[in-house]
C-alpha cells in the first residue's frame, strides 16, 4: 500500500512538472509573439507618418500634414513635415511667407506659383510632375489654374532651429481679413495708415473685407474678396483694378526696406506701374519636371530617378534631394543604406511593404503601405522597397540633403556583398570563400531586382486628398 501511495505521489508530482514546463514554454512562447507584435506595431508608429493634420481647411481647398519631430524614449528623429495641399479649381491660396523652406512637387493638375525671388514678383507655371523651391521668408502664392480639374501638391516643409516652436513651422499670412487675419492687421492702424498712406476708413475696408480663410475661390458667389479680383482679371486690368480698390499711391518709399520678404515689398510689387508680364519672364529659377527626367536607373523590373543641387540648382537653398521610383509588379528595391541623408516616401501609385531594419540587426517594420501613405527612414538603417504583384509600386519622395546621395546597396550585383568578398567577408559570416564568392554571385541583377515573395495585394488606397 505505501510503495503505491509513493508511486501515485510520484505521478502526480511528474504531471504537476510536466504542466509548469509547458506553461512555461507557452508564457515564454506568448511573450515573444508578443514583443514581435508590439515591435511592429512600434516600428509603423515610429516609421509610417499616416496621422494627418488639418492646418487648413476650406470651401476651396485644404493644407493636410504628416508631421515629423522627436520620439519620446527614442534617439530616432524625423526633422521634416509632408504636406498635402488640395485646391478647388478656379481657387487661391493667398500670399503669405513661412520661415521653413518649401519644396513643392506637383502630383496632379496645374498651378501658378508668384513669389518675391530678389526682390521682385516672379510667376511660373507648374504642371504635372514639376518641383520648385520656395525659401524660407518668401513671400508667395499659389493658384490652381484650371476651371476644371483640382490640384494636388506634395511639398517637404523643413523643421528648422529658427522656427518659433517645437517641431512646427508658422505661416505669416500677408493677405487676409477676418479670417485669416493679415499680419499688417497687427500694427498700430495709426502707423499702418500712415505708411499705406491711405485714410483710416479706406484701411479698415482694406483689413476686414476677406473672411473666406486662406485657400479661396475665384469666381460664383465667392468672388468677393480682393486677391482674387488681383488674379482673376488680365495682367492690365488686374493692375489698374487693384489700385483702384486700395487706392495707394503709385510710387513707394525710397526707403524701402531692403529685404526679400518684406511685406511692404510685396505690397508695392503688385502694384508696381511696370509691365505684369514680366514676371513670366523674370530670371527666378524654372520648375524642374521628373516625369521628363531619363531614369538615372532602368532595367526590366523597373526604374528610379534622382534630384540633386547638381541637377536643379534651387534645391541647394532647401537642402534637400527629391527622387521617383517605378517597380514593375513584384519587384524589389534590393536591401539598401542612405549614408548621408534621412529619406522620406509618399507612395503614389499601387501597394507593397517597406522593411526597415534597425543597427542590431532585427527587423524595426514590415508594413505594407497604399496610395496616399508616407513613410521616413532614418540615416544609415537599412531598409528595401517591395512591390505587391497585382501591379505597379511608384513612390515620390525626399531627402534631407541636396548633395548627391551615394546610396550602399548591401546585395546584388556591384554591391557592398561583391566589393568586400574576401577571406575577411567569409571569415565574418564563418564560411569558405567558394561558399561566399557563390552567394555573392547569385544576384545577377542590381538596384531594382526580382522578387518571389511580393508583398501581398491590398485594394484599400487612403482618402487623403478629400
Amino acid at each position: 500500500m505505501g510503495n503505491r501511495t509513493l508511486l501515485l505521489l510520484v505521478l502526480v508530482l511528474f504531471s504537476a512538472l510536466v504542466t509548469s514546463v509547458s506553461g512555461h514554454e507557452y508564457e515564454g512562447r506568448r511573450e515573444r509573439e508578443e514583443e514581435e507584435s508590439e515591435q511592429k506595431t512600434q516600428g509603423e508608429k515610429w516609421f509610417l507618418l499616416r496621422h494627418l493634420h488639418d492646418v487648413v481647411k476650406t470651401d476651396a481647398g485644404s493644407l493636410r500634414l504628416v508631421k515629423g519631430g522627436y520620439r519620446r524614449g527614442s534617439f530616432l528623429h524625423s526633422p521634416m513635415h509632408i504636406g498635402f495641399v488640395s485646391m478647388e479649381p478656379n481657387s487661391l491660396f493667398i500670399p503669405q511667407y513661412l520661415d521653413s523652406d518649401l519644396v513643392l512637387f506637383v502630383h496632379r493638375g496645374e498651378a501658378r506659383v508668384g513669389h518675391i525671388y530678389k526682390d521682385e514678383l516672379a510667376e511660373r507655371s507648374l504642371k504635372h510632375g514639376d518641383v520648385y523651391t520656395i525659401p524660407a521668408g518668401s513671400a508667395f502664392y499659389l493658384e490652381n489654374t484650371v476651371k476644371n480639374q483640382r490640384l494636388h501638391i506634395i511639398c517637404s516643409i523643413d523643421i528648422t532651429s529658427e522656427s518659433m516652436g517645437s517641431h512646427v513651422f508658422q505661416s505669416f499670412f500677408i493677405g487676409g481679413g477676418i479670417y485669416p487675419t493679415s499680419v499688417l492687421a497687427g500694427f498700430d492702424h495709426t502707423t499702418l495708415s500712415t505708411a499705406l498712406n491711405v485714410s483710416m476708413a479706406e484701411l479698415s475696408t482694406f483689413l476686414t473685407r476677406q473672411s473666406s480663410g486662406p485657400i479661396v475661390h475665384l469666381s460664383g458667389s465667392h468672388y468677393t474678396n480682393i486677391w482674387s479680383k488681383f488674379l482673376d482679371l488680365e495682367p492690365h486690368r488686374r493692375l489698374a483694378h487693384l489700385k483702384r480698390i486700395v487706392n495707394l499711391e503709385e510710387e513707394a518709399s525710397p526707403k524701402e526696406e531692403e529685404s526679400t520678404w518684406s511685406l511692404r515689398k510685396l505690397l508695392f510689387t503688385l502694384l508696381n506701374t511696370e509691365d505684369i508680364v514680366k514676371r513670366v519672364n523674370h530670371k527666378a529659377p524654372s520648375a524642374y519636371n521628373l516625369y521628363n527626367r531619363k531614369p538615372d536607373f532602368k532595367n526590366d523590373y523597373g526604374w528610379s530617378k534622382k534630384l540633386d543641387e547638381s541637377d536643379y540648382s534651387p534645391l541647394r537653398q532647401s537642402g534637400n534631394g527629391v527622387y521617383l521610383v517605378n517597380l514593375s509588379p513584384g519587384s524589389l528595391v534590393a536591401p539598401h543604406v542612405n549614408p548621408t541623408a534621412i529619406e522620406y516616401g509618399i507612395v503614389l501609385k499601387g501597394t507593397g511593404r517597406i522593411q526597415i531594419v534597425y543597427p542590431n540587426g532585427t527587423l524595426a517594420m514590415n508594413a505594407r503601405v497604399r496610395e496616399g501613405d508616407v513613410f521616413w527612414v532614418p540615416r544609415y538603417f537599412p531598409f528595401c522597397q517591395i512591390a505587391s504583384t497585382n501591379g505597379p509600386f511608384e513612390f515620390f519622395g525626399f531627402t534631407t540633403s541636396a548633395r548627391r546621395n551615394h546610396q550602399q546597396f548591401l546585395v546584388g550585383k556591384n554591391s557592398l556583398m561583391q566589393s568586400l568578398r574576401g577571406p575577411e567577408f567569409a571569415a565574418a559570416f564563418g564560411i569558405g570563400e567558394k561558399r561566399l564568392k557563390r552567394i555573392a554571385n547569385a544576384q545577377r541583377e542590381q538596384v531594382i531586382l526580382p522578387s518571389s515573395s511580393a508583398a501581398p495585394g491590398d485594394k484599400a488606397t487612403h482618402e487623403l486628398w478629400k
